[in-house]
């Protein structure tokens, strides 16, 4: 039969989405369940000097009412977050030192305040009741008195010797440095020429479409929107001192996650402490507001970088130095990994130093977001090569040319860890190059002045190196119904995981999809994962599902040999039917299930056909290619159009190209938010966040987007995996925000613009027109 892997087969899980017969967190309820509602600080730091709940005690509906204080007394604790572990990506690399972390468990993340608040949204009570808006009303009846607090909110302020502290110990979490820095001061020492640049990737949030939820009952099961259930029950676990065995957590469908719900909120364990509580089931959808109180948010990196050039524009040396902000509780130290490990990109630099700090402030607790420290350190390097390109009179594209690390040089072991195994870089620079028509740009920048329209071309390459949770697992079952089960510790957030992981299944059985049914998100019945994050799901998940198909083909073989009379050795297996070599005796998998599920089945093949896999390491791979844009900015209003988009992608084989054209579509498009629009703003003095609805949170809407023009390059799959996949859910993200910079600041070069920060909003582009200060760092404020 014809193999799926490489077609655009149509998304299975579209029917139910179309028909509204999806089940969303929401959407999941339980007989006899109550409602929580959680009231927040309103200050960024504070002393919690007194809850009164009498009112809302006596309040229509209430059931309880639940504060930090409850909480310590029936002897639960922080959340785990594995901060120092899997949720590192690069703890087990090679090269990687342990000595960046901290010695000391990082500062506590207990999940409602106790005799502090140290953010904005910060939950201090829950409130049960029979229905969601009575528990919402007898909220506001809560009253409570808070001593307020200096709080600090700038990643490079809290620093300082004295700023407020929100832990014990001071706010810098983490200190590291990588690289070699007596070369690259000797590099810069000999260099012709050095461009600097202190930026800012500002505040976001994720925003996905469907605001976070879940539903807690004691027995038997939870329900919650997550990225990877075994993650979000090792939280539960760890909060509340429970037992593998006494929890399990489901998720259905989930409406985006895009690396904010890869670890647990607090609200989770919460819900589960409060369905012990009371002896009901508790659920909690939050609000649209709430989303921008108490999600994860992301970014928030500051960057003082250096870069050394000879006369020719071949870089000698890279220096950055970043201040990571956490927030006010350590998540993840993910995005910290990914600055120090990838900061050469696609270029050959001999000489390279990272050090930076992971601070906590009184904000938001940021964790990882589509990318992950990978966009961050793109956008610098990238603006760096510009900067060094306009200096030196050199075209953009060539000096990107002279400094790509060619084929001949891989594998390419780079001073910062990683070791590139596959790619063709200046392939994909020059398919860039045509796609958006860079030498025809003089002609289309002549008619946008005639039409009073200034335009600029930009271009960024980008590479990544994901990693993610090490462990993941799949288990087949080949069931006596003619269909097969798939179990897979990796879950979709959207992405379409059932039709691949179909494909790949369909095609290592040599079955019809449509008879393999996919399972996933839910600890109960899937042993062990590590969800979907880091381009990890083809990879590792793709990886265990090819492998326990082929332990089905070879229990299938063994079992065969038994029932055919004939040694193992001579059973092939084609076309989902195994065959006697050389003769027509044969048995087709489903009929060999049936037999040996039947109840007179002989005892040496009695049992059931299923085979399994799990993966306790990595599987390293270098997604890489280039993204180039054009745009038009209105001289009068400051307004910018992004005219034309191209990318050139190398994500290793395609296991559906459809399905990896949404994923980069929808990657560009974030990108292009946080590029134009995006910005968590924060009253630096304060802490109040200045962009709590979508009246004050710009997203891009699809007017905003042109027709993207995008190029698969499958030449150089990864040798690390049987699939060849390297990872396609970050790529679009990743350049985006450098090649739109780099065309914005093109535009505006005649005008003496050398570099313009994000989001490149009507009014920052307005100021550069007029010559006012774009080019410096901005503050979260």
């Amino acid at each position: 039969m014809d193999g799926l892997i490489g077609k655009s087969v149509p998304r299975r899980e579209d029917r139910r989405f179309l028909t509204g017969t999806g089940c969303f967190a929401d959407d999941f309820n339980l007989d006899g369940q109550a409602h929580a509602c959680f009231v927040r600080s309103p200050h960024a730091h504070a002393r919690v000097v007194n809850i009164d709940i009498a009112a809302a005690l006596a309040a229509p509906g209430v059931i309880a009412i639940l504060t930090g204080a409850d909480y310590l007394a029936d002897g639960n604790g922080p959340i785990n977050h594995l901060v120092i572990g899997v949720d590192y990506d690069d703890i087990s690399l090679p090269g990687f030192p342990e000595e960046a972390f901290p010695a000391d468990a990082p500062p506590p993340h207990i999940p409602i305040a106790t005799d502090r608040v140290r953010h904005v949204g910060d939950p201090i009570v829950i409130v049960i009741a029979e229905s969601a808006l009575e528990a919402i009303d007898a909220t506001e009846q809560v009253v409570a008195d808070y001593e307020v607090l200096p709080a600090v909110t700038r990643a490079r302020d809290a620093i300082a010797s004295d700023a407020p502290a929100l832990f014990d110990g001071g706010n810098i979490c983490v200190e590291f440095s990588r690289g070699d820095p007596a070369a690259t001061e000797a590099a810069f020492a000999d260099a012709s020429h050095v461009v600097r640049l202190e930026s800012l990737s500002q505040r976001i949030s994720a925003i996905p479409i469907e605001p976070r939820a879940a539903a807690a009952v004691v027995n038997p099961e939870s329900g919650a929107s997550s990225q990877g259930v075994h993650k979000f029950k090792l939280a539960v676990m760890s909060s509340l001192g429970l037992a593998p065995e006494k929890i399990r957590v489901i998720t259905h469908d989930v409406g985006g996650g895009f690396g904010a719900r890869s670890c647990s909120n607090g609200e989770y364990p919460l819900l589960v402490w409060a369905a012990q509580r009371t002896g009901r089931p508790v659920k909690w959808t939050a609000t649209r507001s709430e989303t921008f109180l108490a999600d994860y948010q992301a970014r928030d990196t500051e960057a003082d970088a250096a870069l050394a050039l000879d006369r020719d524009g071949r870089i000698r040396g890279l220096r950055i130095d970043y201040v990571t902000n956490l927030g006010a509780y350590p998540v993840s130290f993910a995005v910290s990994g990914n600055l120090q490990r990838l900061a050469g990109g696609p270029y050959d630099i001999a000489a390279v130093h990272m050090s930076g700090r992971a601070v906590v402030t009184n904000t938001v607790p940021v964790s990882v977001y589509r990318g992950a420290g990978r966009p961050e350190v793109t956008f610098i390097v990238e603006r760096l090569l510009d900067m060094a390109a306009a200096d030196l009179g050199i075209d953009r594209v060539e000096i990107r040319r002279r400094n790509l690390i060619s084929p001949a040089a891989l594998p390419y072991q780079t001073p910062l860890g990683p070791r590139y195994d596959s790619g063709a870089f200046a392939d994909n620079l020059e398919a860039a190059r045509a796609a958006i028509d860079w030498d025809g740009f003089g002609a289309r920048r002549a008619a946008a002045a005639a039409r009073g329209r200034i335009a600029g071309i930009g271009i960024a390459t980008y590479l990544e190196s994901p990693a993610g949770a090490p462990s993941e697992r799949a288990d087949i079952r080949v069931r006596p119904d003619g269909r097969i089960e798939a179990i897979v510790g990796t879950q979709s957030t959207g992405q379409g995981h059932e039709t691949v992981f179909a494909q790949v299944v369909a095609d290592t059985l040599q079955v019809p999809d449509d008879r393999i049914d996919i399972a996933f998100g839910d600890s109960g019945i899937s042993v062990s994962g590590g969800g979907t994050h880091s381009d990890r799901s083809m990879r590792l998940g793709g990886t265990v599902l090819v492998r326990a198909g082929e332990a089905v083909i070879a229990h299938g073989r063994e079992m065969a040999s038994r029932l055919l009379e004939t040694a193992e050795a001579d059973i092939t297996y084609a076309n989902s039917r195994f065959t006697v070599a050389g003769t027509d005796r044969e048995i087709d998998l489903f009929d060999l299930a049936a037999r040996m599920a039947a109840a007179d089945a002989p005892d040496d093949i009695a049992g059931s056909l299923e085979g399994s896999d799990t993966l306790a390491g990595r599987l390293p791979a270098h997604p890489n290619g280039v993204a180039a844009c054009e745009v038009e900015i209105d001289p009068e209003t400051g307004a910018l159009t992004l005219v034309r988009y191209a990318t050139v992608d190398d994500v290793g084989r395609v296991i559906n190209p459809v399905i990896v054209d949404g994923q980069i579509h929808g990657g560009i498009a974030q990108g292009v938010g946080q590029a134009l629009f995006e910005h968590n703003a924060i009253d630096a003095e304060t802490g109040q966040i200045l962009a709590g609805s979508f009246m004050d949170y710009t997203m891009p809407r699809a007017d905003d987007l042109p027709s993207f023009s995008n190029t698969l390059n499958e030449a150089h799959p990864a040798p690390s995996n049987p699939l060849g996949v390297k990872g396609a859910g970050e790529a679009g993200t990743t350049p985006a925000t450098a090649a739109i910079v780099s065309a914005a600041v093109d535009a505006l070069r005649e005008r003496g613009v050398r570099h313009i920060e994000t989001p490149l909003t009507s009014e920052r582009l307005l100021r550069a027109l007029r010559g006012a200060d774009a080019t410096g760092p901005i503050t979260p404020a």
